[in-house]
């Protein structure tokens, strides 16, 4: 099969082992698999707002997953987004974890809030990050899947103004381990999940 990610990207992918998740999860992912199925099918642009509390780790760790492995099987009309309850900004270890496993980030604005350009590969529009409010300008309005992806943002986010579809797909907060001898490996942990389960969803969609 001929990929358009990079080469160091496609082999993180290769090493995936999709057979790790369980029943349950599947249960929980299948929602996500069902919403985009029935977009396809309509031929209509396929928006997902990965949402988290402060927009710093998980809902940036998806987003990006998420619009890679729809690119990788083929699928153009997905757009990926990602917003918090509140902005703050997004963990730089985010950024260090995904350049080590192949993807290309420079940072195009240095602030409080730093504004991050990210490639899977040379050809694709960079997804721009940084943190955000779910309901920022930079986002959709309607007609997308809100995927909340931590339980206090599932809790404390009861209403999501625009969406068709509330998904809760959470995962545990990399940010538990920061300044501790094993935040690389928790966040490179934390990464390969959401990827493993992001390759699940998008190869369910295509068959």
């Amino acid at each position: 099969m001929e990929t358009n990610v990079y080469s160091n990207i496609e082999t993180v992918i290769a090493s995936l082992q999709v057979d790790t998740i369980t029943e349950d999860r599947k249960l929980i992912l299948q929602p996500l698999i069902d919403f985009i199925k029935d977009k396809v099918t309509q031929e209509k642009e396929i928006r997902i707002n990965f949402i988290c509390t402060h927009n710093s780790r998980r809902s940036h760790l998806t987003q990006i997953w998420a619009q890679t492995m729809a690119v990788y099987f083929n699928l153009q009309t997905v757009k990926t987004y990602s917003g918090g309850t509140e902005a703050t900004a997004m963990f730089p270890k985010v950024a260090e974890t995904l350049i080590n496993m192949g993807f290309k980030i420079d940072k195009i604005a240095t602030q409080e809030n730093p504004i991050y350009s990210i490639k899977f590969n040379d050809n694709s529009h960079p997804i721009i990050g940084f943190s955000k409010k779910y309901d920022d300008d930079f986002n959709p309005k309607t007609a997308y899947a809100a995927v909340m992806t931590c339980s206090q943002a599932d809790k404390g986010c009861p209403f999501v103004a625009g969406t068709e579809k509330r998904i809760a797909i959470t995962y545990e907060d990399p940010k538990l381990f920061d300044g501790k001898e094993n935040q690389s490996e928790k966040y490179t942990e934390r990464s390969l999940q959401i990827a493993t389960e992001m390759f699940y969803v998008f190869s369910k969609v295509k068959n």
